[in-house]
């Protein structure tokens, strides 16, 4: 009578009771290893490789910093946010394939300042290119003379070797 009463419940209850066992779903098998016997040596654990995650620049702060400087009180959506980086991600790829062309094509082995600005010459139109490298070339004046990274410390170093060569001089 308890067997009739959950026929609706399930199908696999109201099977047969010996094809239930050949109806489960999931083997009988274990996950796990077999256990080595005596006198074997056990196999040694292979070690995966840890993949190193790419640092990835976050522009949302950047272009927060841009915002609240033009509108102090205006704010943005994650979607708006999402696109607006979205732009930068383009342009910066845009950007750096060209200064790439540039630097292959010059027989160079690195990007220079010069192969950046020729590449925003060459990726922005008219106006935009101009105003963006002026603003590039207030910026690195502005990082030079703050005494921020190896541009900074490599002019330092020139200016030292140009007046001990002068020193040298008299």
């Amino acid at each position: 009578a308890g067997l009739a009463q959950t026929d609706f419940l399930h199908p696999l209850l109201s099977a047969a009771p010996g094809t239930l066992a050949a109806m489960s779903l999931k083997s009988k098998s274990t996950k796990m290893p077999p256990v080595p016997e005596e006198g074997e040596s056990q196999p040694k654990p292979v070690k995966k490789k840890v993949k190193s995650k790419t640092k990835s620049v976050n522009w949302g702060f950047y272009i927060m910093k841009v915002l609240r400087q033009v509108h102090p009180t205006l704010r943005i959506s994650k979607q708006a946010m999402t696109v607006m980086v979205s732009c930068v991600e383009d342009t910066f790829d845009r950007i750096s394939m060209q200064a790439n062309r540039l630097c292959r094509r010059s027989g160079s082995h690195s990007i220079n300042t010069r192969d950046i600005q020729s590449a925003v010459r060459l990726v922005f139109p008219g106006e935009l290119s101009r105003h963006a490298v002026s603003e590039g070339c207030k910026a690195v004046i502005n990082h030079k003379q703050s005494g921020g990274g190896r541009m900074a410390a490599q002019a330092d170093d020139e200016e030292l070797a140009e007046e001990a060569e002068e020193g040298d001089d008299e």
